[in-house]
Formats: structure tokens, C-alpha cells, sequence
């Protein structure tokens, strides 16, 4: 009989070594406390305070939203209350000069930098004014193919390096489009070329109804970074203050030329995946819920500032009546857009319409002067 062949090497220790590097960034517990000194952001008094008035306008925005849906006055709507952390102080981590390029449930992070509420109301209905940014206002259309961002980030990091700019391409996808192939074609694109990107994968637990441990075997999603050769970060998604000191940190990173960075948000969406017909009981307990609605971003955050006395009730109040206006405003405006015509798609769709389009149009443009 042979003796028993010794390993050379072991593949699964070596797994196992890369998995239990990512350790999550965490600054504040859930009741509102500082546990981790070192990585609290520099941030002013303003500046936090600043951070939970937007939180809780956007927290108002997603209430209001899903109203309107229900009324037929909004489209397509993904719900975003319980990731106002991941979003919300991501975005406040960039500068105007930066790139976003959205998911379909990352419209706060576009609105806050710089799309008129009212365009953002437009998009959800389809209406093409919604996806007409203003100049200087540094934002793609919200994605709706899952992933496709990513690979479209990669490029637009690409551009901003080879033209000399001091920006950053930031891109957000969830769960479920890290097991897109445009995720690792994306990030992998973006290493090689070292490009100023930051791609960012909002963890709620779950793509629709699958939950995230069965769409991979990976215990992250922030370790398939490291294939690509690309820094990556395991943040609690639910504290504000450590999404925004590891967006910094990466924005920092690849200005100074040092790269893209992966970044995992752990985060969890209380509503359901879109208002299209989704129904979270059914994959989701109430057990879940509960245990997650302790972490809440904002319950947190306000607990912190009211601790330092930076922030009240009748401020709170102050931001939900503001928001509650402006958002009134903002749908006034939309439902006062002209109405989109067959003519207008055709128009916006080719520089030099084709014959038989053309005739078409000269029907259609018939049939709306009537």
C-alpha cells in the first residue's frame, strides 16, 4: 500500500484567511455610542446636523413616494427607508465635480446632487424630462438593468483619469447585481486600469426574494473585490458615520491615484423591493424585521446627536415639515410637465430619423394637433 500523499497546499485555509480579514467597520452601536474612536470621521456640528436632516427628508421622500405610487400619481418606485446611512452619507463623502451613476433605488443620492425633485418624479414616470440633468449636475439616469452601472463606471472613472479631472466615478448596485457579470467585469476593469472609481454594493439581505446566502457561496460580497485586485471595505450600512469615513477614504484613495475600492454596505430595506407587486412576507419574517428595525440608521444617528444636544424633536419636525412641502411642490411641477408624445420619443431617439420614421412622425404629428 502507497503512503498517504501530503498536500502541498491548502486552498480552503487560504479562503478562509481572506474571509476572515473582513471585519465590519463599525462607529456607532445601535444605541447611538462611539465605539470606534480611530475611524470617526473629522465632521463639524453643521455638518452632522446637516447629514440627519437629510436622512430624515429622504426617510419623508420614501413615505411620500410609495403615497404617490399608490395614488397612480408615480410609476416605478423602489422603496429606500432603512438605507438612508448607506446612501445618504455615501453621498455626502463626494463633491460636486463627482460622477454618480445610479441604481433604480438611488434617486436620494442623485436628488441631493442636484436633480430637481420634480425631474426625479418625471423619471419614475417615464416622462424623458426626468432624464434630462441639468448642467453641472454630475448624474446618469438611474439604471434599471441590474449591474449594468458598473461596467458603465468603470468607463466614466476611465474618462475622468485620462482628462486630468480631480473627480471620482461612484456607482451603487445592491446585493443581487453583485452576481451580475457586469459586477466583475466592472471592478475588473476598473483595477486594471486604475481608475478613480468606487463601486458600492448595498447588502439588504435580499435580491427581491432571494436571500443573499443563496446567490453565493462568498461569506462577503466585499471579498470578490480582491479577485480583481482591488481594496475592499465591509461597512455597517446602518451607521452613518462609518458609510461616510470609508467613502471618504476611498474618494481620497483614488484621487491621490491609488485605485478603485469595493465597498460592501450592511444594510436591510424595511419596505418591499419595489412597489411593483412585491410582498416581503412572504420571504421575509416578522422576527427578521424586528431585529433589523432596532438598527434603524436614523434611530441611531438621532440618539448620537441629541446625546451632543445637536439635535430635537422640534427640529426634526422642522426638516418633515420642509420636506412635506417641497415634495407637495415638486409633484405640482411634474403633473405640469407637458405630456410626453409619440413625437418626442422619436425626436430624443434619433439625431437623423430614418425614412420610414419619418413618415411616421408626419403621421403622428398629424394626429397630436388635433
Amino acid at each position: 500500500m502507497s503512503a498517504k500523499k501530503t498536500a502541498q497546499f491548502d486552498p480552503q485555509k487560504t479562503l478562509e484567511s481572506i474571509e476572515n480579514e473582513f471585519e465590519m467597520v463599525q462607529v456607532l452601536n445601535e444605541e447611538g455610542k462611539i465605539v470606534n474612536e480611530e475611524a470617526m470621521p473629522k465632521l463639524s456640528d453643521e455638518e452632522l446636523q446637516e447629514l440627519m436632516t437629510r436622512m430624515v427628508y429622504t426617510r419623508v421622500l420614501d413615505q411620500r413616494s410609495i403615497s404617490l405610487n399608490r395614488q397612480g400619481r408615480l410609476g416605478f418606485y423602489a422603496p429606500t427607508a432603512g438605507q438612508e446611512a448607506s446612501q445618504i452619507a455615501s453621498h455626502f463623502a463626494l463633491e460636486k465635480a463627482d460622477w454618480i451613476l445610479p441604481g433604480y433605488r438611488d434617486v436620494p443620492q442623485i436628488v441631493w446632487h442636484g436633480l430637481p425633485l420634480y425631474q426625479a418624479f418625471l423619471f419614475s414616470r417615464g416622462h424623458f424630462v426626468g432624464n434630462q440633468a441639468p448642467e453641472g449636475v454630475n448624474v446618469l439616469s438611474p439604471q434599471i438593468i441590474i449591474g449594468a452601472q458598473y461596467v458603465q463606471n468603470a468607463g466614466v472613472a476611465l474618462g475622468l483619469k485620462k482628462r486630468g479631472k480631480k473627480a471620482v466615478a461612484v456607482t451603487y448596485t445592491g446585493d443581487g447585481g453583485s452576481s451580475q457579470g457586469d459586477f466583475y467585469e466592472g471592478i475588473n476593469f476598473a483595477g486594471a486600469f486604475n481608475a478613480p472609481a468606487i463601486f458600492i454594493v448595498q447588502n439588504n439581505q435580499f435580491a427581491i426574494s432571494t436571500p443573499r446566502e443563496k446567490q453565493t457561496a462568498a461569506k462577503t460580497i466585499a471579498q470578490k473585490g480582491i479577485a480583481a485586485g482591488i481594496p475592499s471595505v465591509l461597512v455597517d450600512g446602518m451607521d452613518p458615520l462609518a458609510v461616510y469615513a470609508v467613502v471618504k477614504e476611498a474618494r481620497e484613495r483614488a484621487l491621490n491615484g491609488e485605485g478603485p475600492t469595493l465597498i460592501e454596505t450592511l444594510c436591510y430595506r424595511y419596505g418591499p423591493h419595489t412597489m411593483a407587486g412585491d410582498d416581503p412576507t412572504r420571504y421575509r419574517t416578522s422576527d427578521l424585521d424586528t431585529e433589523w428595525e432596532k438598527k434603524d440608521p436614523l434611530v441611531r444617528f438621532r440618539k448620537y446627536l441629541e446625546e451632543r444636544g445637536l439635535w430635537s424633536e422640534e427640529k426634526e419636525t422642522e426638516v418633515i415639515e420642509r420636506a412635506k412641502e417641497e415634495i407637495k411642490d415638486a409633484i405640482k411641477k411634474a403633473d405640469e410637465t407637458p405630456k410626453q408624445k409619440v413625437t418626442d420619443l422619436m425626436a430624443n431617439m434619433y439625431e437623423e430619423m430614418p425614412a420610414n420614421l419619418k413618415e411616421q412622425y408626419e403621421i403622428y404629428t398629424a394626429k397630436e394637433s388635433k
